[in-house]
């Protein structure tokens, strides 16, 4: 039996004949992080939502690189491979360009994807591969115990910044928008319901989605995120972006600013037709991009949700239109032809 994937992708992908269950993604290794950290939360959210693909498991491969986050495909009753640091989106692209038939997952961390992976990342994100990228953003070297990453705040005490980190972090999500990324979106550890509805947005999309995950590791950062999951501000700080709905907290409105872009106000000081309604379809990204930079000053409000979600051509299926153009034209080629043509030369 097959049919396509959620509208992932333009080829068939095989699907499961029986029901499956959280059980049957749950590989026999022992999970290996340290208690309390926030990837337990992932793990769970991620086994328990994949029934939802009907997918048989050997169809699913999810790539990492190095870190903490990396070590999720051992976890996970599916294909995996756990590769160098960095690079998961690249080996990840050429599985997905050569296996249409395979739903291809990304798992990285801050410090893989935006640190020694950061052109991979951003390569994969402008070329529309078909893959999902998970990037676990806890703010912190997890792994390596302890040292500053891409994200950390200026000024951030770490061993490897005993006074104080001096580099202006990376934003994620405008990165990915620079990038012109086709789906990018944020979402937290903590908040399952969330996290899973964020992820079946991103397979139904053709095309990289990336999903930047808030996600607490409570040996050597804990706390990042606290504003976001405490009770008695969460709601007030929470700026929730749903498609077609005016960008609203508790408390706060977004606003069209007078600079061109967008600031957030008191509920109580503007009227219902004046607040922002969210347009994540708009293929100009620049409001997104303006959406993105709320979370500074840190967490005084957060945009929590689907961030930019446009149709646009995924690479592989560019790919696959060239080389059937190319067979239509020239026929099948030859492989010892292509590596013997052209200028060679001949040693000794």
């Amino acid at each position: 039996m097959t049919e396509l994937i959620n509208g992932k992708g333009l080829s068939l992908v095989p699907k499961t004949d029986g029901k499956q269950s959280l059980k049957d993604f749950k590989s026999d290794q022992e999970v290996r992080w340290c208690p309390g950290c926030g990837d337990y939360a992932i793990l769970a959210a991620v086994q328990s939502f994949l029934p939802e693909l009907g997918l048989r498991r050997e169809n699913i491969v999810f790539v990492s690189g190095i870190g903490c986050s990396s070590r999720f495909p051992y976890y996970l009753d599916t294909y995996g491979f756990h590769s160098i640091h960095g690079r998961a989106p690249a080996i990840a692209t050429g599985l997905a360009a050569s296996r249409p038939d395979l739903s291809v997952w990304v798992i990285t961390g801050d410090g893989d994807a935006l640190s020694i992976g950061g052109n991979h990342l951003i390569h994969a994100l402008r070329r529309n591969v078909n893959l999902n990228i998970l990037l676990f953003n806890n703010r912190i070297y997890g792994l390596t115990k302890g040292q500053y990453s891409p994200t950390s705040e200026v000024g951030k005490i770490t061993k490897s910044t005993p006074m104080g980190s001096l580099d202006k972090p990376f934003n994620p999500i405008s990165l990915a928008l620079g990038a012109e990324a086709s789906f990018v979106a944020r979402t937290i550890d903590s908040d399952r319901k969330h996290l899973q509805s964020v992820l079946r947005e991103a397979t139904a999309h053709r095309g990289t989605s990336l999903v930047e995950i808030y996600q607490n590791c409570n040996i050597f950062n804990d706390n990042a995120f606290e504003p976001l999951k405490d009770p008695e501000v969460r709601d007030d700080i929470t700026l929730r972006l749903e498609h077609g709905q005016p960008i609203v907290s508790a408390s706060k409105a977004v606003v069209r600013g007078a600079n061109g872009g967008v600031e957030v106000v008191s509920r109580s000081e503007v009227s219902d037709e004046s607040i922002l309604v969210h347009d994540a379809h708009n293929p100009d990204p620049s409001v997104a991009f303006a959406l993105s930079r709320l979370d500074e000053p840190a967490f005084e409000h957060v945009p929590i949700g689907i961030f930019r979600q446009v149709d646009r051509p995924a690479y592989d299926a560019l790919m696959s239109e060239q080389m059937e153009e190319a067979v239509a034209r020239q026929g099948p080629g030859d492989l010892a032809d292509l590596l013997m043509g052209g200028d060679t030369w001949r040693i000794g």
